[in-house]
């Protein structure tokens, strides 16, 4: 994995040496191992890189020169089908100089142009410069899993793995227009697809790839998930349920190093851990895996509807049967609360408070044996493991279910910048996200609501989370992967009819059903538990003290958005919200830790109110 960027201008205008220095400085986080530079007159390539394999071979950007034009590519990612894509262009003619996956990429694109994205199966962003062409194309993976930002300007395009990075070039304004803050304050940490907050800061979409040259500028949309007809039976669907889980787990064990998995002890993580093991034992190699805890945890756990068991117990259990060697990265509630502002940084963007910490903190404790391990996200988002997937009264309801929140909102916020349309905004995004479900003619109410359910989990709540994972991961140089991510299995399970994806009326039943005969039966009949979060009263007494000390510097954008004299009487109170503010985890110590990132985010890019 690895960092890009990029600064294409076409009007002849300079590129100043200091600028690019910073932008490449500012990317270098994603990639400490190697760092490349490629420049003319027209463009300027950069990318830093995490090494997993072909050390060597695989070092960007990377130029091929045929008999009709030269490329160049910057390339973010894994392909998790090279060797068959491979195969095929040397069948074709091709000859390699490396194995690496960014030659792979690049031929790939020479052979067949942006077709080549329906062929190729993994989690990439990348950028090909054709020399004579002139010409620039970027693009994302189907899903979105790995990130790439842009700023258009009149002359050119600025991009970039992150914010961040965009944020050295000077073209790139430091400001913040109303739809940006009401993201922030009404969404947020989720954001509109394809929105970077600042102002006139794009995102690229999963599925979608760009092409700029001197006169224009346009994007398309290559994939999205599409109805279609479920004509498998229970048995087939569930072989074939369990084939692409496990093909996309082995898939993902490749590389140079070895590979480690977290384990929780639920249902995903163990199903890879399980696979992977498997494999592991084949080659004569011992699995590692990973849990993530709290000092003190079984002092001050409680058990709650959305956090019904720990997982001490379970991931006993599961590291026993598989044979791994497992470690668990024990947390003190201080180093979290202390990481919140490192995990703002990571991400450049107000995240999930100590749920990003959490996972930054544990990255960064693996990293000194491991830099690759799987995780099993996204699993829920796609076989409806979410109480909103399998409850009525969540499932029907008209808006985003993960954030029922918007009068707790409304009252945190001024209302010179909410607006006086704070309702008809949110309504507005969730029916655009709607309005990207496709549907079949006899999909009943339910069958309906299921698939705009994975519609506004895929395209909004899975995304936080992806971006959550990346970011955390790569700033501790940890390369995370997620085998359910793998497009065949969100085409298989968006189609997969209520009867079967519930099989027994169980949240993830055809998971659990599949995998049945693979697991012991306690992790098989295990209630969903989402990631560990504390429940010291610690924690919240020691964020709360560090948004009061941000509260009292008179500079901070807190000041200036936030009620104040709501936030003091929440802050000076012990309650806690009933319900979650947002997904299943951040609750009123969470909503402290987002100002917070609201608060280092405003700093670190010196933000000014458009």
């Amino acid at each position: 994995m690895s960092g890009i960027a990029g600064w294409a201008d076409f009007g002849g205008n300079e590129r100043k040496e200091s600028v690019l220095n910073g932008m490449l400085s500012a990317l270098r986080h994603r990639g400490r191992d190697q760092e490349g530079v490629f420049e003319d007159k027209i463009i300027t390539l950069m990318q830093s890189r995490l090494v997993i394999k072909d050390a060597e071979g695989g070092k960007q950007p990377m130029t091929v020169q045929t008999h009709r034009e030269t490329y160049t590519i910057a390339c973010d990612g894994r392909l998790f089908n090279a060797q068959e894509i491979k195969n095929r262009l040397e069948e074709l003619g091709h000859a390699f100089s490396g194995y690496s996956d960014a030659e792979v990429a690049l031929r790939a694109f020479i052979e067949w142009g942006e077709e080549c994205l329906q062929k190729l199966n993994g989690v990439f962003a990348f950028a090909v410069w054709q020399h004579k062409k002139k010409k620039l194309f970027l693009c994302r993976d189907r899903i979105g899993v790995k990130p790439l930002f842009f700023y258009r300007y009149r002359e050119g395009i600025v991009f970039a793995s992150g914010i961040k990075v965009l944020m050295k070039n000077p073209l790139v304004k430091a400001e913040i227009d109303q739809t940006g803050l009401k993201q922030i304050m009404l969404l947020g940490p989720a954001r509109i697809p394809g929105s970077g907050i600042i102002k006139d800061v794009r995102e690229l979409k999963g599925g979608e790839y760009l092409y700029c040259d001197k006169e224009n500028l346009y994007i398309v949309n290559y994939w999205r998930v599409q109805a279609c007809r479920h004509s498998d039976d229970k048995e087939q669907t569930l072989e074939k349920v369990k084939y692409l889980v496990a093909d996309a787990v082995e898939r993902q064990l490749t590389g140079d190093c070895a590979i480690a998995c977290f384990l929780s002890g639920g249902l995903d993580s163990s199903i890879i851990s399980y696979i992977a093991a498997k494999k592991s034992s084949a080659l004569g190699k011992m699995l590692s895996t990973y849990s993530i805890s709290y000092k003190d945890s079984d002092k001050y756990f409680r058990q709650n509807a959305y956090q019904p068991s720990s997982d001490d117990y379970f991931i006993k259990i599961m590291s026993a049967y598989i044979g791994s060697a497992h470690y668990n990265v024990e947390l003190e509630d201080k180093e979290v609360a202390d990481a919140v502002l490192t995990a703002a940084l990571a991400r450049d963007l107000p995240g999930m408070g100590d749920i990003d910490s959490a996972l930054l903190l544990s990255c960064q404790k693996i990293k000194s044996a491991h830099c690759v391990i799987l995780s099993g996200e996204c699993a829920d988002e796609l076989f409806g493991g979410y109480p909103w997937y399998y409850k009525d009264d969540m499932l029907f309801r008209d808006t985003f279910p993960w954030s029922n929140s918007l009068e707790f909102r409304k009252a945190l916020f001024k209302k010179e910048f909410i607006g006086q349309d704070a309702d008809e905004f949110v309504k507005a995004q969730y029916e655009s996200a709607l309005a990207l479900t496709d549907y079949l003619d006899e999909d009943d109410d339910r069958e309906k609501r299921i698939r705009e359910m994975f519609t506004l989990n895929f395209y909004w709540f899975m995304q936080t989370l992806l971006e959550r994972n990346d970011r955390m991961s790569m700033f501790c140089g940890v390369e995370s992967r997620t085998p359910f991510c793998d497009y065949r299995l969100v085409e298989y399970a968006y189609n997969m009819p209520y009867r079967l994806k519930f099989f027994k009326g169980r949240e993830k039943g055809i998971l659990r059903e599949a995998f049945k005969n693979s697991l012991p039966q306690e992790i098989i009949e295990r209630k969903k538990s989402p990631f560990p979060k504390t429940f010291n009263p610690l924690y919240a007494r020691l964020i709360k003290q560090k948004l009061k000390e941000a509260l009292a510097d008179s500079s901070s954008a807190l000041n200036a958005i936030v009620n104040g004299e709501y936030l003091r009487q929440l802050l000076d109170c012990d309650a806690d919200l009933r319900e979650p503010w947002f997904g299943q985890l951040m609750k009123l110590p969470q909503v402290y830790a987002y100002l917070l990132q609201i608060d280092m985010f405003f700093k670190t890019f010196s933000l000014k109110l458009s």
